[in-house]
């Protein structure tokens, strides 16, 4: 194949950084569309000669924003789903207007758009939402296909981890009657062998497809061969008595998905999603993977700690909390702080290594009984809780999810690492680890700031600061030390 320029948007997301190295790998140079370049990753495939980035914000008026003009093809992977605020839907839909305006200005030969299996005659807001886009991107002058998914299976996807979450906490489920709708799930990897296939493929401009795995299987039957893929035995009740919201406050309180997400995600599960024809497999000469080894590949890719996306850390799975990227500047005027100065005895690395492993399966190197129990007081109040967890173990990038905190900056050759919390508070916190050095020695720099909104936040800061005195130095004090085991961390 002749060699691109792609418009990537949507390349901080799940499928997106996925996508990404595959394009590189076949020689194509990559222009990255996202709407905050600090989130961008500079390692491996996203520092790549091939590859440049821009930002862009499909939100603001296009007269904003520019695109260059020498583009071939473009990917449009932008969803605004768990957007909170002005309904997602209008969301979409001025995306989709804001970047058909922008595109019309380049030589872009086709535009490719992932988007849902819209076969049901009653749709979902999330699933009308897709078909809406669909048209809008139609509209424009650049020859369009769209190929239509329904759940996507991998290690860190958003349906992978809800069954996860729900097999492995849930020995007995009580379940609303939607457990028994059909769905036709597909593994990430036919989905980015569709994606790249279908690039300038001449057959495949100004088509719609529809994309599935092998399986047609109801959500009960997809939780129940994930039980025995990961040798567990499950029993499932559906009834009809649990409303869409008992339901979403089910998912909410069981899983990592934020309460708005479930909502969307329930009303979806209403409806189902097959596909009607597998020409374009045919055409491509894909072989689907079925349901038992897209399982089984992605806790392959979990034990090896080569998670390469995942959807927690989308801003999907956030609080509404304004614009994120606006809190890398640490306020202080106004503040509260909690700072903490421990000298390094060993080797910095060593304590760089604590830094960059903290939270997750980790944990909080003190006290993280105290962790649980606020991330669990966070879920009732209607927050992210703990559960997001972090996507890999030992590797950190701005934007990435640490728990109920947002990765701000990590700047690991500058040994700091900044963090934004995205719990339920009445005010905005931030918590900063660095490493300085005073009269040639090096310290721990550890720095909790809490800007509060009110008397409200006031009043919690007080409340809650007689825990911070034991919770911030017992972590500050097992972080300088060289770990053995992570039983140090629960004392």
């Amino acid at each position: 194949m002749k060699k691109l320029t792609i418009l990537l948007t949507g390349a901080t997301g799940y499928v997106g950084k996925r996508l990404l190295p595959l394009l590189v790998q076949q020689g194509h140079a990559v222009i990255c569309a996202v709407r905050d370049p600090k989130r961008f990753p500079n390692e491996g495939f996203f520092a790549h000669p091939l590859v440049s980035v821009i930002r862009l914000d499909l939100l603001d008026d296009p007269t904003n924003n520019m695109l260059p003009s020498d583009i071939d093809a473009a990917f449009y992977l932008v969803h605004s789903m768990g957007t909170a605020g002005k309904g997602f839907e209008e969301l979409e839909s001025l995306s989709a207007i804001n970047f058909i305006r922008l595109i019309s200005t380049t030589k872009a030969k086709q535009l490719i758009y992932l988007g849902g299996i819209t076969n049901s005659n009653e749709l979902s807001p999330h699933l009308s939402s897709r078909r809406r886009v669909e048209d809008i991107l139609a509209s424009g002058p650049v020859p369009l296909t769209v190929l239509r998914a329904g759940i996507i299976l991998g290690s860190g996807s958003a349906s992978f981890e809800i069954i996860r979450d729900l097999v492995e906490k849930l020995p007995i489920m009580v379940a609303p009657k939607w457990l028994n709708t059909r769905s036709q799930p597909i593994a990430i990897r036919n989905v980015l062998e569709y994606l790249t296939g279908v690039l300038m493929n001449r057959q495949t401009l100004g088509q719609t497809f529809d994309i599935g795995g092998p399986e047609v299987l109801t959500y009960k039957q997809m939780l129940l061969k994930f039980a025995r893929v990961r040798g567990l035995t499950r029993y499932i009740c559906t009834v009809p008595v649990m409303t869409p919201r008992l339901s979403s406050y089910w998912l909410y309180f069981v899983t990592s998905t934020s309460f708005r997400l479930a909502m969307h995600l329930v009303e979806s599960m209403k409806t189902e999603v097959v596909a009607r024809d597998n020409r374009l497999q045919t055409m491509l000469g894909i072989e689907p993977i079925p349901y038992d080894e897209a399982v089984k590949l992605a806790f392959q890719r979990i034990a090896q700690d080569d998670v390469a996306s995942s959807w927690k850390d989308a801003y999907v799975s956030s609080m509404p909390s304004g614009d994120l990227p606006l809190n890398i500047n640490v306020p202080v005027y106004g503040c509260f702080t909690d700072k903490r100065m421990k000298p390094i005895h060993g080797e910095v690395e060593c304590v760089v290594e604590n830094i960059w492993s903290i939270g997750g399966e980790k944990g909080w190197y003190y006290a993280n009984w105290l962790w649980r129990l606020r991330g669990f007081a966070d879920k009732l109040a209607g927050g992210v809780g703990l559960r997001r967890g972090r996507t890999n173990a030992h590797t950190i990038h701005a934007g990435d999810t640490l728990d109920f905190w947002r990765v701000m900056l990590a700047d690991k050759e500058g040994k700091r690492l900044l963090l934004y919390a995205e719990m339920k508070l009445p005010g905005e916190a931030w918590l900063e680890f660095k490493i300085v050095e005073q009269e040639n020695k090096a310290f721990l720099k550890q720095t909790a700031t809490f800007r509060p909104h009110g008397l409200a936040g006031r009043m919690y800061w007080y409340l809650v600061m007689p825990f911070h005195f034991f919770v911030f130095n017992g972590m500050a004090n097992n972080l300088i030390k060289k770990h053995k085991t992570i039983s140090t961390f629960f004392l």
